[in-house]
């Protein structure tokens, strides 16, 4: 178990919770692997089918600390919670801010200048892990241009204009995308971003890591509280999850797109993983989807230490503490969402 934030994050998909006086107690096979008091906690997130008492979920619902399951793979299954109070002020709070323009592009451009923050500092590794297999001089250039545009994103008060800086810098990344492909050249390349439907193996592959990764991070935000259906930068759309996609794009190249070049440049994937539509789709075989399955879970328990939170997390667990920064920030605890900046 992991205590981030007043939020108790059980993952190990076999535990048991149960209430002992004011403490939460887990269980495996009837031995307790752990205890903590409630009193200091407003939330816990359980990853797994084992289950929680009666009388635990009860204690719970009527002193506001609410409940959420999950599948072992982060699906989000349900939340228990009691009489709707803060969750309601949250949404209300969400509601009126995605109505206003102007304090949407506030939130908004953390966001993106966590992804541009993020993307620089991928192509700056490059330079420094593989200074005689890349162009160096042109990774700089362009992690020299996406300083600039940082630069603009953090005074930006104005959704158009955010979009507009981050499209400047996803041009300038993905210019340079295809150097970061260092095996299976021939069969793994990059020239443009294509999503309806994807015209390569790259393609295909960045397609399903970002489903993946906005899959998790909507049951991130459906578990703090939020409404992963209404966004900041991306607006209401019917069955897109805007908020969702909102919060992922800071996590989209450092580990979407991080997870894809590495299972080609380990040749984990190969040509024969892929197969082609007659609409010229390129599509993963459902044995490449086994193994990108299981290499995502497996990324998804490496180690880093938060920047924010300075403390050791898991990957799996990082949209989960940017969902609760974000729902603390809404509520007035924190003066600015903190987006996740990796180094």
């Amino acid at each position: 178990m992991k205590k981030l934030l007043n939020t108790l994050f059980v993952t190990q998909s076999d535990v048991y919770l149960s209430l002992d006086g004011d403490n939460i107690v887990l269980l495996k096979d009837q031995e307790q692997l752990g205890r903590l008091p409630l009193h200091n906690l407003e939330s816990i997130v359980s990853f797994g089918y084992t289950g929680a008492s009666p009388a635990l979920m009860g204690y719970c619902a009527e002193r506001n600390i609410s409940i959420a399951f999950l599948t072992k793979n982060g699906r989000f299954l349900a939340r228990v919670i009691g009489q709707s109070r803060g969750n309601v002020t949250l949404r209300k709070k969400q509601y009126r801010l995605s109505d206003d323009e102007q304090a949407s592009a506030r939130i908004a451009r953390n966001f993106i200048f966590g992804k541009i923050y993020n993307n620089k500092w991928i192509l700056e590794r490059m330079t420094r892990n593989y200074p005689f297999r890349i162009d160096v001089d042109r990774f700089k250039e362009i992690s020299n241009h996406l300083t600039s545009i940082l630069q603009e994103v953090r005074k930006c008060e104005d959704l158009d204009s955010l979009r507009g800086w981050e499209g400047q810098a996803a041009i300038s990344y993905n210019r340079v995308f295809n150097s970061m492909i260092l095996q299976q050249k021939d069969d793994f390349y990059f020239h443009q971003r294509s999503r309806r439907p994807p015209k390569d193996n790259v393609n295909a592959m960045l397609s399903f890591a970002y489903t993946l990764l906005a899959n998790d991070t909507a049951a991130a935000l459906e578990t703090v509280g939020l409404d992963a259906y209404v966004g900041f930068m991306h607006r209401d759309r019917p069955g897109r999850v805007s908020l969702a996609l909102d919060l992922m794009e800071e996590l989209r190249g450092v580990f979407a797109d991080k997870f894809v070049l590495s299972l080609i440049n380990r040749k984990e994937v190969n040509k024969d993983n892929f197969y082609k539509k007659e609409n010229g789709a390129i599509l993963m075989t459902d044995d490449a989807r086994k193994i990108f399955l299981k290499s995502w879970q497996l990324k998804k328990q490496d180690k880093i230490t938060h920047p924010f939170l300075s403390e050791k997390i898991t990957w799996g667990l990082v949209p989960y503490v940017q969902a609760l920064l974000l729902a603390r920030h809404l509520r007035g605890d924190l003066d600015e969402y903190p987006p996740f900046l990796w180094k």
